[in-house]
């Protein structure tokens, strides 16, 4: 599936394929934090397939407790979480936030992550998926 989208002020553009069946939903607390709410959506797609077409994100390096680092690229001027990859054989793969994507309409998480950590108040067995750790 073709898509595009941007950053909420329209900075940080972008266009990717992606599989529309490779969408997750990610519950560990790193991800709460990054986005303020209490789980964060994301579009994989292979680094191949994803293509910057406006301004350059900024940069931030999320270091885990494993001690494997996490590239968050933002919009420098809105602060908008656009997309994350990782290093080494982790940098082939691109993790698109699924609301800077204009056809997020037409997207369904189908699977979850670190279902542990989610908040007491979401109700996993309601989101879509299937819940695993």
């Amino acid at each position: 599936m073709h898509i595009d989208g941007q950053c909420h002020c329209g900075f940080v553009t972008y266009e990717a394929e992606i599989d529309p069946e490779d969408v997750s939903i990610c519950h560990c607390t790193d991800c709460q934090q990054l986005t303020g709410s209490a789980y964060r959506v994301t579009a994989g797609t292979p680094r191949a397939s994803f293509r910057l077409t406006g301004g350059e994100p900024k940069l931030y390096i999320k270091t885990a407790e494993n001690g494997r680092k996490r590239l968050q690229f933002f919009c420098p001027q809105c602060g908008s979480p656009v997309y994350t990859t990782g290093e080494g054989e982790d940098a082939e793969e691109i993790g698109i936030r699924v609301g800077t994507i204009n056809q997020r309409r037409e997207l369904r998480p189908r699977s979850q992550i670190w279902c542990s950590s989610a908040l007491p108040w979401v109700d996993v067995g309601e989101l879509p998926g299937r819940s695993r750790e």
